[in-house]
């Protein structure tokens, strides 16, 4: 039996590109000044993951992108946090948290789950989610083993998400590249 195209699949959230570029260019001051063993993201690579579906069948594409988009709602502004590094026992990346003081991030979390849990067979992981924009990755991959100094202050931002948006995901030699396949504006709380 063969199986049928499949695609690798996240759900994210778009920050401002504004956002993004603060982001990105605090990961390369760091690197830069310190001389971390970091590759710096693109800041139009930057987004907030809530949801890594990982390879779907091509044919759930379309209700994937009808459910994720039925979630787009009001969200709240949120704020950049403290510098994590993932995993913490053998870091490849080095993010940012995000924090989320109204709860509408886990909100909107809890809809996305149960709208793709009720559209396709995939089952959500049962951990929480630790919502964070990953801004680097280490140099070298899982053998790096090197953490970066995480003394810079982080930037002191609160951004209101741009977009909710499910991306395909291709994995290439220079990194990952993400083509969004649904995308749609979040409305401003009123």
């Amino acid at each position: 039996m063969t199986r049928g195209a499949s695609a690798r699949l996240f759900v994210a959230l778009d920050p401002p590109p504004e956002t993004c570029a603060a982001l990105s260019a605090w990961a390369r001051g760091l690197a830069v000044a310190r001389g971390q063993p970091l590759r710096v993201l693109e800041p139009t690579s930057l987004h907030l993951t809530l949801c890594f579906l990982g390879s779907r069948p091509v044919a759930e594409i379309g209700p994937i992108s009808d459910a994720v988009l039925s979630c787009a709602g009001p969200l709240g502004e949120l704020r950049v946090g403290a510098p994590v590094l993932l995993p913490p026992r053998r870091p490849r990346a080095l993010a940012l948290e995000v924090r989320d003081d109204d709860g509408g991030l886990a909100r909107l979390h809890a809809r996305l789950l149960a709208a793709l849990e009720a559209v396709s067979g995939w089952q959500p992981e049962r951990r929480r989610l630790r919502p964070h924009i990953t801004v680097a990755r280490m140099r070298g991959g899982r053998r790096a083993g090197v953490a970066p100094e995480l003394t810079a202050p982080t930037p002191a931002l609160t951004f209101a998400a741009d977009s909710l948006a499910l991306y395909r995901s291709f994995l290439e030699r220079a990194g990952a590249r993400y083509e969004a396949l649904a995308r749609c504006e979040l409305e401003e709380e009123a």
